[in-house]
């Protein structure tokens, strides 16, 4: 699974909040961030250069500051002059059929606000319909939001299971399921470099690994049981 991450935001350097995703994403091959403000300060977009990109990656996701219930300016534009028919949709306008679409988005107001009741009303779901149909029109297989709620009010706890959250987002298969969540976890932990870790910290890792295997297999095994009590 290769993922690109396309960020709209025009002051990403004094955001907290995308500076600590970008911090969070993990250096790989299989993982390019694109900020569109950085690559196109004059609003020029290279329509060509966009879409070749587009064409190697598995995975679209965009990220950006929710704004008026959209996104920041340049990222419309580059819809509009990205997704062409010919290329995302239309006659011969297969380029993006059977990826993955998602959102990664910063909102300044707590989730509660977004329901029947709430200040904003209307749900993240209901306000993103444009984007779904995005992914309907081009033949992509859109993703649940992954959606960041007042990010300055976050404990340092809401903040690393916000960083875990968000690297599953974007490396982990578009599966939610415990036994794919328990494969990214050993997958990630095995790729650690040991030149990083702290004496024990190996061993400490390890058997973390075994711990979660040995849960799998018990798992499993009950899975069997009731299997053949239903069967």
């Amino acid at each position: 699974m290769k993922t690109l991450v396309i960020i709209s935001h025009p002051e990403i350097s004094e955001s907290g909040s995308q500076q600590f995703l970008l911090s969070s994403i993990p250096e790989s091959e299989s993982v390019k961030v694109h900020h569109l403000e950085g690559a196109y300060p004059d609003n020029q977009i290279d329509v060509a250069a966009e879409q070749q990109l587009l064409k190697q990656f598995d995975r679209i996701l965009f990220q950006f500051p929710f704004y008026w219930y959209s996104s920041p300016p340049l990222l419309k534009q580059w819809q509009d002059e990205v997704l062409t028919y010919g290329f995302a949709y239309g006659k011969n306008g297969h380029a993006l059929s059977g990826k993955e679409f998602g959102l990664v988005l910063s909102v300044g107001i707590k989730e509660s606000e977004y329901q029947a009741g709430g200040k904003e009303v209307f749900s993240i779901n209901e306000l993103t319909k444009p984007f779904q149909a995005v992914a309907v029109k081009t033949g992509m297989t859109y993703l649940k939001p992954f959606v960041i709620y007042q990010f300055p009010y976050m404990t340092e706890e809401q903040k690393m299971t916000l960083l875990i959250d968000y690297q599953q987002a974007v490396t982990r298969e578009a599966d939610d399921s415990l036994a794919t969540r328990e494969k990214w976890i050993i997958q990630e932990l095995e790729k650690t470099p040991e030149e990083t870790l702290a004496p024990g910290d190996e061993l400490l890792m390890q058997h973390a690994v075994d711990l979660i295997e040995e849960n799998r297999d018990t798992i499993d095994g009950l899975k069997m049981v009731l299997d053949e009590m239903n069967s």
